[in-house]
C-alpha cells in the first residue's frame, strides 16, 4: 500500500445529466434539470441579456484565443440561445463546476499538447457529472462506451469502471481525440468523430464528394452529430461570455480536500466508511469507479479519502480489512470471482444474474470451464437437453 501525493477537491453536488458518445440527442442537454440559481458577488446584474445582433456573437467568438475553429452561423446561434436565454440557471451551475474540473482537464490536455478548449467537450457529453450514464451504456465525464474505454486503457468490468474516474477518463479522452485528429487533421471533424465515430465521418466525406470540412459534410452526418459541433461552439461562447449576458456563477460548490491511497488488498467501501467514520454516500462519491462498493485487490487500486482520514487508513489498515470481512468480502468471494470472470470472458450481469453470449467455436464444456461451473449446471440453468449450442444464443450462468 502506498500513498499518492496529490490533493483533489471533490464537488458535493452534480448534474444528473447523461449523454451518449454515439447517437446522442444533445439538443435536450440541461433542460430537465431543477437547479436553483443563486447569484453571487462574482458579477452584478439583475437583467438577463438574451439576444444580440449576429455581428456581436461572431466578433466575440473570433476574439477567443482558440485553436479549434468556431464559425458562427444560424445553427450555432440557436444553440447559443439555448444556454444564455433558456438555461441561465444550468449555465450558472456549469460555470461553478468548471472551476473544479477544468484545471484537472487542462493539466492533462497540456501534457498531450492538445487545444485547451477541448475541455468544453466534457460539458456537451456529461454536464460535468462524473457519474453520468446513458441508456446506451456510455458513462463518465467523457461518456465512453465500454469497448472504447477499454481500447484506451480504462478498466471496465463489473467491479471497476474507470470511465467514472476524472483523471483516468480524461487521459483516455485525450488519447482518443489525438487519434481522431491524426485521422482527419481537422479539429471540427475530430470532434464530430468523437460523437459518431470516424467511420461515419468518413462516409459523410465520401458522400460530400471528398470535401473535408464539417459544414460541407453536415447534411450527410447522422442527425445527432449535426448538432454536436454547433453545441460545442455554443458552449464555448456561453461559458466565456455568460457574465456579459447577466449570468453570474451559482453558489460555490461545497468541496472537500481529499488524498489518495493505493492498495492491493480486496476490501469493501463499507469497511472503510465504518472504521474511519466517513458517510458511505461520501465515500461512494469520492470513488465512483467502484460501482459495487468493492475494491477487487490483486493489483494496485486507488482509494480516494477525505484528506484528514488518509493517515487513519494507513494506521488502521489491518483492522479495516478484518472488519466484517466474512460478511462483506470472504463469503462473497465466489460472487466476486464470477463477476471478474464475467468481464474477462465477455459476459454481462443483469439484476445479479450473469449471462454469456455464445461465440463461434464455443463448446458447453469450454464455457463451463471458463466460469468454474459444471456442464450439468449449465444445462439445468438453461433448460438444455443436449450439449449442442449455437453461436449468438445467450446462456444464463447461475440460477
Amino acid at each position: 500500500m502506498r500513498r499518492l501525493l496529490f490533493i483533489l477537491f471533490i464537488p458535493i453536488c452534480s448534474l444528473l445529466v447523461a449523454q451518449e458518445m454515439v447517437a446522442v440527442d444533445t439538443t435536450t442537454t440541461f433542460f430537465d434539470e431543477a437547479l436553483a440559481w443563486i447569484d453571487t458577488t462574482d458579477c452584478q446584474s439583475d437583467t438577463l441579456i438574451t439576444e444580440l445582433p449576429d455581428s456581436v456573437y461572431k466578433i466575440r467568438l473570433q476574439a477567443l484565443p482558440l485553436v479549434v475553429e468556431v464559425p458562427y452561423n444560424e445553427v450555432v446561434r440557436r444553440y447559443i440561445l439555448r444556454y444564455v436565454k433558456h438555461s441561465p440557471r444550468q449555465l450558472a451551475a456549469l460555470q461553478r463546476k468548471s472551476e473544479y474540473y477544468f484545471p484537472i482537464f487542462e493539466d492533462i490536455i497540456a501534457r498531450h499538447q492538445l487545444p485547451y478548449e477541448l475541455c468544453y467537450l466534457s460539458i456537451v457529453e456529461s454536464a460535468l457529472n462524473p457519474q453520468a450514464r446513458s441508456h446506451m451504456g456510455a458513462a463518465g465525464l467523457w461518456q465512453f462506451m465500454p469497448a472504447t474505454g477499454k481500447r484506451y486503457g480504462l478498466e471496465v468490468n463489473s467491479l471497476v469502471d474507470e470511465r467514472m474516474d476524472p483523471i483516468r477518463a480524461t487521459e483516455a479522452a485525450c488519447r482518443y481525440l489525438s487519434d481522431l485528429y491524426g485521422i482527419f487533421n481537422d479539429w471540427n471533424l475530430a470532434i464530430a468523430a468523437y460523437n459518431c465515430g470516424p467511420g461515419n465521418v468518413n462516409k459523410a466525406i465520401h458522400r460530400a464528394g471528398g470535401k473535408r470540412d464539417f459544414w460541407s459534410i453536415y447534411p450527410f452526418l447522422p442527425k445527432e452529430t449535426r448538432g454536436y459541433l454547433p453545441i460545442f461552439i455554443a458552449v464555448v461562447y456561453a461559458m466565456n461570455y455568460a457574465e456579459m449576458h447577466g449570468i453570474c456563477p451559482s453558489e460555490p460548490l461545497l468541496t472537500m480536500a481529499s488524498d489518495t491511497i493505493v492498495t492491493n488488498q480486496r476490501q469493501h467501501l463499507k469497511q472503510i466508511a465504518e472504521n474511519l467514520d466517513i458517510p458511505l454516500s461520501e465515500l461512494r462519491r469520492l470513488n465512483p469507479q467502484y460501482p459495487r462498493d468493492i475494491i477487487p485487490g490483486n493489483k494496485d487500486y486507488a482509494i480516494c479519502l477525505p484528506i484528514e482520514k488518509a493517515g487513519a487508513y494507513i494506521d488502521n489498515e489491518h483492522a479495516i480489512l478484518a472488519y466484517q470481512a466474512d460478511e462483506l468480502i470472504n463469503n462473497r468471494r465466489a460472487e466476486i470471482e464470477l463477476l471478474q470472470r464475467t468481464s474477462v470472458y465477455g459476459g454481462y450481469s443483469i439484476n445479479g444474474i450473469t449471462y454469456y453470449k455464445i461465440k463461434e467455436g464455443d463448446t458447453l464444456g469450454g464455457i463451463a470451464q471458463k466460469f468454474h461451473v459444471s456442464v450439468k449446471q449449465l444445462k439445468a440453468w438453461n433448460g438444455l437437453k443436449s450439449d449442442a449450442i449455437r453461436a449468438g444464443k445467450t446462456l444464463k450462468i447461475g440460477s
